[in-house]
């Protein structure tokens, strides 16, 4: 994080929060300042240490540093949470699905997996079992080609597979609710209407999810399985940056309090997402007004469809179909070698 980027943070939450602002104390002293506390968060964050690492570079006590970490994270959750982890806008869908067709997917929206973190203070009545004895929570994520997170479903247990995280995650809730934007495409001449995510070979064969070939036998499939699961590491990536810059979750978790931890997690996604922003290229922030603009396709989002049982099934079905999946795959096989 560069230091206009951290300033930011510090004057937004020094605004927005009073517990950041200085104060006097009885004997008309200066306490600490909103950078000193900001500091000593971030630092905790980084480096993963106990709250007692940062009393000789800030001059903080554990308590304070971690009553510091609190307001931070909350802060961040607060007031950046809405910009920094949000669902796709059509500006935003619009430059995804044209990056994706310049490497071969159309309407390809990201790529989705799943992180586990290990949580050492874990409880014993919650730890369950797993093959390697760690109690870890399950972070699912989808990720762009930037390394932009822009769905995360945090808090599963170690025990849960891939597949048992989807069936609690809201990932599909636009779809089965009928907000999800309106697209319309075609590949090797077939039309399609559901935006899609590249996964690998555990994800169920859904119309929604694109996985590799795993012995290829020809030519045109070696290829596919090529591009595919080199897009698809795009989220294995995502998972990678993150911990490097916050070792707080690539260390076993010291935490007592699960909702804590929750919001650890949620902070250090946002905090990545504004990193990325403030570090994108030229061309990632290219103006999407620059982009090829399809007749067919409708970027806009739809609330007309009336959220009752019957549709959010329909949805289900229209998601999990196998023979919509089978038939897209094979014509982006077939896509790659026109």
């Amino acid at each position: 994080m560069n230091k206009p980027l951290f300033l930011c943070i510090v004057d937004r939450l020094t605004a927005e929060d009073p517990y950041f602002r200085q104060r006097k104390d009885a004997t008309g002293r200066l306490g600490l300042s909103p950078i000193q506390k900001c500091t000593a968060a971030i630092r905790l964050l980084a480096y993963g240490g106990g709250c007692d690492t940062v009393d000789e570079y800030v001059r903080l006590g554990e308590t304070t540093a971690r009553l510091c970490l609190q307001h931070f994270v909350s802060g961040v959750i607060n007031f950046f949470g809405d910009e920094f982890l949000r669902r796709p806008t059509p500006e935003d869908l619009q430059r995804l699905l044209y990056v994706a067709e310049e490497r071969g997917f159309p309407e390809m929206v990201g790529s989705i997996d799943c992180m586990h973190w290990v949580w050492k203070n874990c409880p014993t009545a919650w730890k369950g079992t797993r093959g390697s004895g760690k109690p870890t929570i399950v972070l699912e994520a989808v990720a762009s080609y930037d390394l932009w997170i822009w769905h995360a479903f945090f808090g599963s247990p170690g025990t849960f597979n891939d597949i048992n995280v989807l069936d609690r995650s809201p990932v599909f809730d636009d779809i089965l609710y009928g907000q999800a934007p309106q697209v319309t495409y075609y590949v090797n001449g077939r039309e399609y209407n559901l935006t899609y995510y590249l996964t690998d070979d555990i994800y169920p064969k859904w119309a929604t999810f694109i996985q590799s070939i795993p012995l290829p036998q020809s030519p045109k499939a070696s290829l596919f399985a090529e591009r595919q699961e080199s897009a698809r590491k795009d989220v294995e990536r995502a998972f990678g940056v993150l911990q490097a810059k916050f070792a707080v979750i690539k260390n076993p978790c010291l935490l007592w309090d699960k909702d804590k931890v929750g919001l650890i997690m949620r902070a250090c996604i946002i905090l990545h997402n504004m990193i990325v922003e403030n570090e994108r290229d030229g061309y990632t922030q290219a103006d999407v007004s620059d982009f090829p603009q399809g007749d067919d396709v409708d970027l806009s989002y739809s609330f007309d469809m009336a959220s009752n049982i019957s549709n959010v099934l329909n949805g289900q079905t229209i998601i999990r179909d196998r023979e919509a999946h089978h038939q897209l795959k094979h014509d982006l096989v077939e896509h790659f070698m026109d």
